[in-house]
């Protein structure tokens, strides 16, 4: 919520009164409004020293016109940094950082900023998976909602939760992924790209959420269980991880222009999502 009020030390006074006279001074004498974001994760799984550690939400201030440039810098886009370093530059506590946060975290942050850049009405292409045709929506980010299933599970001291797999009965102790993590899996998935090799999404995901299996931490041993796990135990310790985490909603109604398929989508976070047409 705006906190224009609190930082400003004075709320409105009822009835009409004529505005200061405008100074050349006074045009900066303002302080841009910040709101709190809700983490789906409410800190549960940031350690004891970590600044928001058991903390509900985050404070951000509004984007400017100084973040946008972040967001349109050529050097910045090319590496891939560009989102994420208006990210750190509109968080108030300087101490947090982006790579740390929680994916579902970061998720909140994204969507959050990009309202008070751009408002809420993300338009998009979305393919309809009825009939394949592909038409413009408009998605209303102020209706999305946080979703937390992680009070179902026990979490440990460490932020960890254990899965055991159906198949072959092994406990396999995971961690949520953090912002650190996406740009590994980024930089990994372009590297195979670049010499043809396909992709290994879900193992690489694997290989950088289990924590140890049955105990044993050897990464080694680790990763050569997870380029042999059953695909029983690959699918279902995908849906455990998958309602432990906690995260935004990003599924809205869609009807498809062409067929008249109503389905629920996920919202993409495609390139219009900080670079919208128009």
């Amino acid at each position: 919520m705006p906190r224009n009020e609190e930082r400003l030390g004075a709320k409105e006074q009822a009835g009409s009164q004529a505005p200061p006279p405008i100074t050349e001074n006074s045009i900066l004498d303002f302080v841009l409004p910040t709101e709190f974001v809700y983490l789906p994760t409410q800190g549960k799984f940031y350690p004891e020293d970590h600044p928001l550690h058991n903390k509900e939400s985050i404070e951000i201030r509004y984007m400017t016109a100084k973040d946008t440039d972040i967001l349109t810098s050529k050097s910045l886009l090319k590496k891939g940094v560009a989102v994420d370093r208006m990210l750190q530059n509109i968080i108030v506590d300087k101490d947090i950082k982006v790579d740390e946060l929680f994916v579902g975290d970061k998720n909140c942050l994204m969507v959050a900023a990009r309202i008070s850049g751009f408002g809420p009405e993300y338009e998009t292409k979305i393919t309809c998976p009825q009939c394949t045709t592909t038409s413009k929506m408009t998605f209303d980010l102020s209706e999305l909602q946080a979703q937390d299933n992680a009070e179902n599970y026990e979490i440990s001291a460490d932020g960890t939760f254990e899965v055991l797999l159906p198949t072959t009965k092994i406990v396999a102790e995971c961690r949520l992924l953090q912002g650190f993590d996406e740009k590994t899996l980024f930089k990994k998935s372009e590297n195979r790209k670049k010499h043809n090799l396909p992709e290994e999404a879900l193992t690489s995901e694997y290989k950088l959420f289990i924590v140890s299996l049955n105990g044993v931490t050897d990464r080694g041993l680790v990763e050569k269980f997870i380029d042999a796990m059953p695909a029983l135990d690959s699918s279902y310790l995908r849906k455990v991880y998958g309602r432990v985490a906690p995260n935004l909603d990003m599924k809205q109604d869609f009807i498809c222009s062409a067929c008249d398929t109503e389905t629920a989508v996920d919202i993409p976070f495609s390139t219009e999502f900080f670079w919208p047409h128009g």
